[in-house]
């Protein structure tokens, strides 16, 4: 018998439902009751659906379908359809070494595990689609461990604008090779972050950022392929 996760099982509550954008859920205590869990595995379904796009938190106010709109949620995406590659990968320039190098300082164990575990799910990813996804994730887990709530909604926001661009690079395989270049990257990065070498893990991040476009910009020139 498969067992369905309390995420998954939320979110089939939600589609079934049919939440508009920024509705808010019913309060925890009748979730709770709802899925017939605790409140403190109901928040951790939660976390899990917040860390990837789907709902946003507001203490005091609830929980509600969704990205934050961090600003203007609709202005982002805008932006994002303005923007090229080459400045969205500029922008992660000047800010992700950074994150990087602040999360080697305030991070904890956890946070520590969390980026981790992302890592070593971007390996094992089954196709394209999943390592992205864990590839967001653990970029996300590590503006998470600098634990500055500014930084944290401006790499969301500059996520936003990096997913509302448009891309389209081709891809040759239907999962990333072995030797695919970001695995080491991603080490180096988590390693440096792990020892809290602050210097290292920014200039790792900024290794890794600089192979990402020397790889994908000409690849949707055209003149390469990822």
């Amino acid at each position: 018998m498969i067992t369905v996760s309390l995420a998954e099982q939320i979110k089939q509550y939600i589609a079934e439902r049919r939440f508009r954008h920024n509705e808010r859920l019913p309060p925890e205590r009748e979730l709770s009751r709802e899925f017939g869990v605790t409140r403190g595995e109901l928040r951790k379904a939660l976390a899990e659906l917040e860390s990837d796009g789907l709902i946003w938190r507001h203490v005091g106010r609830g929980t509600f379908i969704g990205a934050r709109s961090v600003l203007n949620l609709a202005d982002m995406a805008y932006l994002g359809e303005l923007a090229s590659p080459a400045q969205v990968i500029a922008a992660r320039l000047a800010v992700e070494p950074e994150l990087a190098r602040l999360a080697a300082v305030h991070g904890t164990r956890s946070d520590f595990e969390e980026i981790d575990a992302c890592r070593v799910r971007c390996r094992t990813a089954s196709d394209w689609r999943s390592y992205e996804a864990w590839d967001n994730k653990l970029h996300h887990a590590v503006a998470k461990a600098t634990h500055n709530k500014l930084l944290i909604h401006l790499f969301d926001m500059l996520n936003v604008v990096r997913r509302s661009t448009v891309w389209g690079q081709p891809r040759t395989t239907s999962l990333p090779s072995r030797d695919h270049k970001s695995f080491p990257e991603h080490d180096a990065i988590c390693a440096a972050i792990e020892a809290r070498d602050a210097n290292g893990a920014a200039q790792c991040m900024r290794v890794h950022l600089d192979s990402v476009r020397d790889r994908v910009l000409p690849a949707i020139s055209g003149r390469q392929r990822v």
